[in-house]
């Protein structure tokens, strides 16, 4: 079967990155208003809403000591508010949370808001947080072994009674988890190393990674190559796709919101007018993107989003 062939029989879906850190001078409460504002009109054009995991502002030319939400905290509150949304993380860093007790969190949480819950994890990857708020970090290598071993309790404890689990980075004795989630939460992982890429293919229900098509293809055939390797079908983890929207009625008013924009560019940034930006955004399809997580630079304008939910998504559904 042709990718394109595949792509016909897919559910596309469209996600709303919330933003963590403000990219202007906005102070704390009116950050939050705008957030607030930009989901009551998400609500009905995007299937979700997701929000990163840091304690300071996670791009490099953000001030550190600038206004940032913290993830979990966040997400929580909003799932409340929001019930027309599913809601996840991009992601979770694993070093953060012991896993126990994130699974007791994502399981409170999931059945508070039955089937609106994608509990998303990564190997974590910012020193100069983890140094300043006090946890080690580790290498490379074993950040990813401990994600998988977390991994590995935290669908123990959604579906076992007892769960016991006893690693080189965990151990766990006669730990309960009740009450379980039903239905249980995918779990995504985010990134694109090799090594990780293995973990997603033998422990990830969705997977999340951002760049270009010939990049996104590059990764997604290691990806293929280790559920060969494995025996597990490629077509039962679903691809995510993480980028910047800048979009406007012309390429040109486009180009002006990116050059505005103190994100960088680069090559996960999608610039133009609604045929331009869903053009670009089939070429992700075509590879089997299921789920796209969009974050849009004219926030806290809601005009770009709404110009896409209008003009783009129904063209990807």
């Amino acid at each position: 079967m042709t990718q394109s062939a595949c792509r016909s029989t897919m559910t596309v879906r469209v996600g709303w990155r919330i933003p963590q850190f403000p990219a202007d001078e906005s102070k704390g409460e009116e950050f939050v208003s705008q957030i607030v504002r930009s989901l009551e009109e998400a609500q009905g054009a995007f299937d979700s809403a997701w929000m990163e995991d840091h304690m300071v502002p996670g791009a490099a030319w953000a001030k550190a000591d600038g206004v940032a939400l913290e993830g979990w905290t966040t997400v929580t509150y909003l799932m409340g508010v929001f019930k027309r949304l599913s809601f996840g993380h991009i992601v979770l860093c694993n070093s953060y949370r012991n896993p126990a007790l994130l699974a007791k969190m994502g399981a409170t949480l999931a059945c508070l808001a039955p089937a609106r819950f994608i509990l998303g994890l990564g190997a974590g990857w910012k020193e100069n947080e983890y140094k300043s708020y006090g946890y080690k970090f580790p290498s490379a290598a074993d950040r990813i072994e401990s994600l998988g071993e977390a991994i590995q309790i935290i669908r123990k404890m959604w579906t076992e009674e007892t769960t016991n689990f006893k690693g080189k980075y965990y151990e766990i004795i006669d730990a309960y988890c009740n009450p379980k989630p039903n239905p249980i939460p995918p779990i995504m992982v985010g990134g694109a190393g090799a090594k990780l890429l293995r973990l997603v293919a033998t422990r990830a229900d969705w997977w999340n990674m951002l760049g270009t098509p010939d990049e996104y293809e590059h990764r997604l055939n290691i990806l293929r190559t280790h559920c060969r390797d494995i025996g597990r079908e490629l077509t039962s983890i679903k691809k995510t796709w993480l980028g910047n929207i800048s979009i406007s009625e012309s390429h040109e008013e486009a180009a002006l919101i990116t050059d505005r924009s103190p994100f960088p560019a680069g090559e996960t940034t999608i610039t133009g007018n609604p045929v331009d930006v869903a053009r670009e955004l089939r070429k992700y399809a075509d590879l089997g993107v299921e789920y796209f997580i969009l974050r849009f630079l004219d926030f806290p304008d809601t005009k770009g989003a709404k110009l896409f939910a209008e003009k783009v998504a129904p063209q990807l559904r």
